[in-house]
């Protein structure tokens, strides 16, 4: 099985591009990414692609199965706008050209409360996206919307470690779902399961799921 990802240097992106790497259904993980992933695998190939200019290597988005985690934050990108662009702009770009070259199955990393109607952007942007994504003609797409990410990233985000410090120390019984933190590798273990099990239709995995999959 040949496997596409983009936002494969993110926080669930790099558990799962590993995680593909050393799965024996995958043959073959083809990572489109805009930097170098600092790793080396047999099975792995990355393309190093300027996202702007999709046209010049959209061709190259074939296989069995899309894994789109592709993201940034509003302070990393410097606006709303650009936020938008990666968040939303690129990975649906992504999608429409992989689902014309044949791919079939798809899986979205997307975020709890995620609505086209919510009245917050970053929630709106999530929920825009998966409207789109659910009008492509996949064969199966999965929709995975975790609450709150653990994980070592690259850099360090206080109010984010703060929170689910908080969080962390509050009796789980108490807190829903959604806002349950987990683990970011948890999430890629669901994620990965879901691409290579490819159930026909439209899968929205909420938090619970997500918690429940990944145990």
């Amino acid at each position: 099985m040949k496997v596409i990802i983009i936002g494969a240097t993110g926080l669930v992106g790099g558990g799962l591009t590993k995680l593909l790497a050393e799965h024996s259904l995958v043959t073959q993980v083809e990572v489109f990414t805009r930097r170098d992933l600092g790793m080396t695998h047999p099975k792995v190939k990355v393309h190093l692609v300027d996202f702007e200019k999709i046209d010049l290597w959209k061709d190259k988005l074939k296989g069995d199965v899309l894994f789109s985690a592709l993201g940034t934050t509003l302070k990393a990108a410097g606006s709303k706008e650009k936020q938008y662009l990666v968040d939303h702009d690129y990975q649906l770009k992504v999608s429409e050209s992989a689902v014309l070259n044949g791919v079939k199955t798809y899986v979205l990393i997307s975020s709890v409360n995620a609505d086209p109607k919510s009245p917050f952007f970053y929630l709106r942007m999530k929920g825009e996206l998966e409207n789109k994504i659910a009008s492509l003609p996949f064969h199966s797409i999965n929709i995975l919307r975790p609450g709150p990410l653990k994980g070592e990233r690259e850099g360090v985000r206080i109010k984010e470690v703060l929170t689910n410090k908080l969080l962390d120390l509050l009796p789980q019984t108490l807190l829903t779902p959604g806002l349950r933190p987990i683990d970011a590798l948890k999430v890629s273990q669901v994620a990965l399961k879901a691409g290579l099990r490819a159930e026909p239709g439209i899968h929205v995995i909420g938090p619970g799921e997500i918690h429940e999959g990944s145990s």
